[in-house]
């Protein structure tokens, strides 16, 4: 996949690893998962994966864009994003890096504006002028972490207005730790958006067992681990990687012990 260029744009410095894709996991495969992003990829603008830390989302949204065979344009959120101006030029750098001429005109010439006077609503139509007049290979836009400007004033009306009008080579791809305001997740209704909450990220029975046989435990170990993390992906892995590691340092010790010879 391609990475974004280093920042070139004169008008603002932007740190280039908020924008770069992340490296890929070694995390299990997860068909289940894999098939509702298909689907939503399939029928709706956008998706929402949705869970506390350690559920497994960026797992998922990575392992996700290298398969889905789009353009990735990738931007994680900090806090500090919450002013509409630095979500925005994060945003636009990072389709950029796909769409090269993305935003060179109306929408840089808004952001210019006095913040107070720009209007969510006409912000979002033009972004998606913006993808109607630079068309490329179908693109998956994906936004990492939007909890930490949830409380921002312009977000609800932006997506509110740009999800149902983004074309159909465009995706958007939202993780989260919380859900989105209800203005946004009551949008699946309208089969505009489609949203992976974290109890269906949260392993299966099945999916705990083929993760522990990678680490050659049995199905009785995935099972009590599975008990015991309630399925979230982080504590999963770390409990198999634990106690694979436990039994390797356990069969080294036990090989290197001294042998007692009969007489």
């Amino acid at each position: 996949m391609n990475q974004p260029p280093a920042a070139t744009n004169t008008q603002w410095d932007i740190i280039v690893e908020k924008i770069t894709i992340p490296s890929p996991t070694s995390s299990l495969p997860r068909p289940r998962l894999r098939a509702l992003l298909e689907q939503s990829l399939q029928s709706c603008t956008s998706t929402v994966i949705s869970g506390r830390a350690g559920s497994g989302k960026t797992a998922l949204a990575i392992d996700f864009v290298e398969q889905s065979g789009r353009a990735v344009a990738w931007y994680k959120v900090d806090a500090p994003d919450d002013k509409l101006r630095i979500f925005f030029e994060y945003l636009i750098s990072s389709i950029r890096s796909q769409r090269t001429e993305f935003g060179s005109r109306g929408l840089i010439s808004l952001l210019e504006s006095d913040a107070a006077e720009i209007s969510s609503p006409h912000l979002a139509e033009s972004f998606v002028y913006e993808l109607e007049r630079h068309p490329g290979h179908p693109l998956l836009i994906v936004i990492e972490d939007l909890h930490q400007v949830c409380d921002s004033v312009w977000l609800v009306p932006f997506f509110q207005r740009l999800l149902p009008l983004l074309p159909a080579d465009v995706h958007m791809l939202i993780t989260s730790r919380t859900m989105p305001p209800a203005p946004l997740w009551r949008m699946r209704s309208k089969q505009t958006l489609s949203v992976i909450d974290e109890e269906t990220l949260a392993f299966t029975r099945d999916e705990a067992v083929r993760l522990f046989e990678q680490y050659g435990l049995s199905r009785e170990q995935a099972s009590i681990a599975l008990d015991h993390s309630r399925g979230r992906a982080a504590g999963l892995s770390t409990l198999a990687a634990t106690l694979h590691f436990a039994e390797r340092d356990s069969l080294r010790d036990a090989q290197s012990s001294p042998q007692i010879q009969a007489i």
